[in-house]
């Protein structure tokens, strides 16, 4: 009897044992196959496949943006019979409403000021909700008639019954530009070349495309083995809905760079629509294509062009604190967010920016309360809304993210006090946004106009012969920080500088000047340990040193 316990009880032992393993074996198996975003990081060249699939897929016929008749369309037939009685489906199509409305607040604001254009014309020149037939549209009576369509949404959750939209033939409108300049579309498109995988994000996938062999521009599309589509998909069981919610970023983020025109905003080309993975009119966006920040390398740059970079940020912030939408904040601020074309930080994300301010109660002291990792701010309450909050969150940001780095290291000294204090006012917000500006435009007047250059009676310790039309190829040097990596190339207001700075190299008996400026005017010099390998060159100049 005990004999045969024993055996009973080694039995549920195994038992239980293999079961454990098996479990942990399914489990790990499961983690695999359902980490959001595992296979769309893998493999690149499936996702260029899957551009090009895509692109093949396209409707012909009608290449012009259709948000609100492809969009409301897609809403009005998305499962509406399998999924009339789900609460999940119908928090989903509020989702997808509060998007599209949100959309329809940008392109409807009008602009406090002059500079952006046309200020109610929207973005894509269609129609938003329930249009008519024929070619004449009115913006403004097209807006009233959403207004009125929302409280018939409040009624009844269904869109179904409202959202409906006519022909495309109905919806065309008669211009397709922005500030003149014809927009991209889908023809543009049909034979790019050289298609690469840039990243992706949550929501969206970024491709770099050369257009006739010559324009380089970014595709940014709906990342469909996003984190974004295949948690909604887990949740909702709807591809098309999930995908209408995830296009709306798109739609919103077009609709924001053609309202809010600015040097440092990336710039819409156009867009396109197609159809692909059985979803009809999947959006293209076709923009400027721009480097992203890589900050260790911006740290091994020129401090006059990590300034540049840190001025360029400011002019874009003061820009979104008074832009014709109001002041717009950056939800989603981080570096990647920004990319660099030519030299100038562009941002790239507006799917995540907001000009709504924060509503508040003057007797609350934890409704204006903008928490970071590293300190809080407590701001006041003004007329029912956060005084700025908008401002100093975006100016906050870009001083933890971009000024602490860049803006103090190998400055030049008699600059650094002014620095410093900039650094410190924003960290501590004690300026705004414009006071910001005010003084980092101060630096670069002191820079560019060589007012920062001390001690300009000092006397060299050496004489330098002056060689015109002659260089010296060879005879390099490395130092930091220089525009080359394997020269010293820098860059300097005046010959005196030049000299200056050879005397301060231990290495230095010679430099040659080139015809290339930086973006303040300066002139970029080679600095040399010698004489040795100089020949003749129209047009350069060489110092070489003389003495001791």
């Amino acid at each position: 009897m005990l004999l045969i316990q024993l055996i009973t009880m080694k039995r549920r032992k195994i038992v239980v044992a293999a079961g454990f393993c098996l479990s942990f074996f399914l489990g790990t198996l499961m983690n695999l196959l359902y980490i959001p975003g595992f296979e769309h990081h893998q493999n690149h060249d499936n996702r260029v496949h899957r551009y090009y699939h895509k692109k093949q897929q396209r409707v012909t016929g009608d290449s012009q943006l259709h948000v609100g008749e492809s969009d409301t369309k897609a809403v009005a037939e998305s499962n509406s019979k399998n999924a009339a009685g789900s609460r999940h489906h119908q928090d989903l199509l509020l989702q997808i409403r509060e998007r599209f409305d949100e959309v329809v607040r940008y392109r409807r604001r009008q602009g406090h000021g002059s500079g952006t254009g046309d200020p109610v014309r929207p973005l894509e020149r269609r129609r938003l909700m329930d249009s008519e037939p024929g070619d004449n549209w009115d913006p403004i009576k097209v807006i009233e008639r959403t207004d009125n369509q929302q409280k018939h949404f409040q009624n009844r959750l269904s869109p179904s019954s409202y959202m409906q939209t006519k022909s495309r033939k109905d919806l065309t409108l008669n211009s397709r530009s922005i500030n003149s300049t014809p927009m991209l579309d889908c023809s543009s498109i049909d034979n790019v070349t050289n298609i690469q995988y840039l990243g992706s994000g949550y929501t969206k996938a970024v491709y770099k495309a050369a257009l006739n062999n010559s324009l380089s521009v970014a595709l940014k599309s709906v990342d469909f083995g996003g984190h974004d589509m295949e948690n909604c998909v887990k949740k909702y069981g709807s591809p098309g809905d999930c995908y209408r919610l995830a296009s709306f970023k798109i739609v919103k983020e077009m609709t924001l760079m053609e309202r809010l025109q600015h040097p440092n905003i990336l710039k819409l080309y156009g867009y396109c629509y197609q159809d692909s993975n059985d979803i009809q009119d999947t959006v293209t966006a076709i923009t400027e294509l721009g480097s992203p920040l890589e900050m260790i390398q911006l740290l091994q740059t020129s401090w006059e062009e990590r300034f540049r970079i840190c001025l360029s940020l400011v002019r874009l912030l003061h820009y979104l604190a008074h832009s014709p939408l109001g002041s717009v904040t950056l939800l989603d601020f981080r570096p990647r967010q920004f990319v660099l074309v030519a030299g100038e930080l562009k941002v790239t994300d507006l799917d995540d920016a907001s000009t709504e301010e924060a509503p508040c109660s003057p007797s609350s002291t934890s409704d204006c309360v903008m928490e970071f990792p590293a300190r809080n701010f407590t701001l006041p309450c003004s007329r029912g809304r956060c005084l700025g909050i908008n401002e100093k969150r975006n100016l906050y940001n870009a001083y933890r993210f971009f000024f602490t780095y860049l803006l103090p290291h190998s400055a030049p000294p008699s600059l650094r006090p002014l620095l410093d204090k900039i650094v410190n006012s924003t960290g501590e917000l004690i300026w705004g946004i414009d006071e910001t500006l005010l003084q980092l435009e101060e630096v670069l007047h002191l820079y560019r106009n060589g007012f920062y250059l001390q001690n300009s009676t000092q006397t060299h310790r050496a004489d330098y012969k002056r060689v015109v039309d002659a260089s010296i190829p060879g005879e390099n040097y490395r130092c930091w920080p220089s525009y080359q990596h394997d020269g010293c190339l820098l860059s300097v207001y005046s010959i005196t500088e030049a000299i200056g700075v050879c005397e301060s190299h231990a290495q230095c008996r010679a430099f040659v000047l080139t015809n290339q400026t930086t973006w303040t005017g300066h002139q970029l010099v080679f600095f040399k340990t010698g004489p040795a390998s100089l020949n003749s060159a129209k047009g350069r100049v060489t110092y070489v040193r003389v003495g001791s």
